[in-house]
């Protein structure tokens, strides 16, 4: 797709999303995993908890995708439902708050960090104080994949947050991008609304 400015032709590039599996919370727990291609970025966001690698691994095959071929794993945070797979993409960056992992190298940066020309993390503590959501630029707008809420309906006061002011505020600065959705840490994507718990 391009945009018309004067005499010269700009090029806007967008990412393509796919939710390969949704995660849920309730007697048992599994998070939600996306995909995200940027060009020659395969990114693969929280790679957690799953009731069968299948789970995750289905989902990419059938998109043409080996798990060689995902070039980076994005974390939102660090608890195990949202990391136990990460080892299912051996060539694959990983990325944090903190810093980029390859191999044994550890290379450190902020937690605003661009993975790919379309894909931005952005520091959002909230669920933990190292929170990071990452949004996507797609065709339709812009995306949040965030641990900020569980599902659609929050949980308006998130148990596991140690600051509840903090929580408002990164929602607050989610919310105040416009995003057309958001896919929260255990729950379908859903089109965010004055229901939205902040």
């Amino acid at each position: 797709m391009t945009i018309q400015e004067g005499p010269d032709i700009v090029p806007v590039m967008f990412a393509i999303l796919d939710v390969l599996t949704v995660g849920y919370a309730d007697e048992r727990v599994a998070g939600t995993v996306c995909l995200v291609r940027d060009g020659a970025a395969v990114i693969v966001v929280d790679p957690g908890m799953v009731s069968s690698r299948a789970k995750i691994l289905d989902p990419l095959s059938a998109l043409g995708i080996a798990p060689d071929g995902v070039t980076d794993v994005v974390l939102s945070h660090h608890h195990p439902d949202h990391t136990v797979n990460i080892a299912l993409f051996p060539r694959a960056r990983v990325h944090d708050f903190q810093a980029t992992y390859i191999d044994d190298e550890w290379i450190a940066h902020g937690p605003d960090f661009d993975v790919s020309p379309a894909v931005r993390m952005m520091a959002t503590p909230g669920h933990t104080p190292q929170d990071v959501t990452t949004l996507v630029s797609t065709a339709a707008g812009p995306v949040a994949l965030t641990h900020l809420w569980w599902s659609a309906t929050g949980p308006a006061d998130d148990p596991y947050s140690v600051d509840r002011a903090e929580l408002a505020a990164s929602r607050r600065r989610v919310l105040d991008l416009a995003p057309v959705q958001i896919v929260p840490g255990h729950g379908a994507p859903f089109a965010p609304d004055t229901s939205t718990p902040v």
